[in-house]
């Protein structure tokens, strides 16, 4: 995460600014939510950057030409209030004569962790604006803060893995960094599907209330293939993590947390080289991650899933190269 303090701006004060960037899940997601392990990557390329201006005026943020109270931004903007009072309190500040704006990289709603994102990034220009430090623990209760309102009951991961900036894995919790026995490439696509976080969860909440037993068998298979795939990455082993993560998969789709855009984009993927590919993120749409053995096979595989509908994609990677 990087921040800074530019000069005035169109009469405006200085400007304090702080960036954040995405994250993909590669394993565990909805089963950290009741404790079990999850697998993160950061995804580095795309970021956000938020800038906190000493504007005449009361606390206020900033949309295109418009210049909106922070108490009446709309509820999907929330968040975003949240996160700049939060902080702002949090050193002891004032909100008056202070405007945030955004400007993002990250689609929202796309499982990438775009909340978390601009949480950080207003948290690190409040920090920079009052000019004094701020510990990690201190950093992650703010951004959850944001979260709560965001996502109702986030796990923590989320806030973790856009401030990483190597894979980590989440447990109870708890962020480790995970050992890396090669080079793993990814391939990350967008459907272009929208499905709040919020919605995603409660489902599978509903889910498993209404047959615990099953919910808990599908959670406890979702766990073990975490852990598996833990000992994939660092044994260097593509094909054995590829097959986890197809496996994986078959269990978010019986959780109901499937969808026929997300189908569609693995179809494509797996047709195109990939050694296995599941949603990532909360599903019902959003996105999805595919393993491959090589940069340019996980390139070919980002064309794939374009040319079925995918509205963005990125190649990433890990361990060298």
């Amino acid at each position: 995460m990087g921040a800074g303090r530019d000069g005035d701006v169109d009469g405006v004060g200085p400007v304090a600014t702080g960036t954040a960037h995405a994250k993909a899940i590669l394993i565990g997601e909805h089963a950290v939510v009741y404790g079990h392990p999850a697998i993160a990557l950061p995804l580095i390329p795309l970021r956000t950057t938020a800038r906190l201006r000493t504007v005449p005026g009361p606390l206020s943020a900033r949309h295109g030409d418009q210049r909106v109270r922070v108490e009446d931004l709309p509820e999907a903007f929330a968040p975003v209030g949240v996160a700049v009072t939060a902080a702002l309190a949090h050193f002891g500040l004032p909100g008056d004569d202070l405007e945030i704006e955004l400007d993002s990289d990250i689609p929202p709603g796309a499982g990438l962790g775009a909340s978390a994102a601009s949480a950080h990034a207003i948290v690190e220009a409040v920090r920079v604006h009052a000019g004094q430090d701020l510990d990690e623990e201190a950093r992650f209760e703010l951004v959850q803060t944001a979260e709560r309102v965001a996502h109702g009951n986030p796990s923590g991961l989320d806030a973790r893995a856009t401030r990483a900036r190597t894979p980590v894995a989440f447990t109870g919790g708890v962020t480790s960094d995970v050992d890396l026995g090669g080079s793993f490439s990814f391939a990350v696509a967008d459907t272009g599907v929208r499905s709040p976080t919020r919605d995603a969860v409660a489902g599978v909440r509903r889910f498993v209330e209404a047959e615990p037993d099953r919910g808990s068998e599908l959670l406890e298979r979702l766990a073990a293939l975490t852990r598996a795939a833990g000992r994939d990455l660092g044994a260097g082993h593509i094909e054995d993590l590829g097959a986890h993560l197809d496996a994986a998969q078959e269990a978010l789709d019986a959780l109901g947390v499937g969808h026929p855009a997300i189908d569609r984009l693995l179809a494509a993927a797996r047709a195109a080289g990939a050694a296995g590919a599941k949603l990532t993120g909360a599903g019902r749409g959003g996105c999805v991650i595919a393993v491959a053995d090589s940069p340019e096979r996980a390139a070919e595989i980002v064309t794939a899933m374009r040319d079925v509908g995918a509205v963005g994609g990125w190649v990433v990677t890990a361990g060298g190269r």
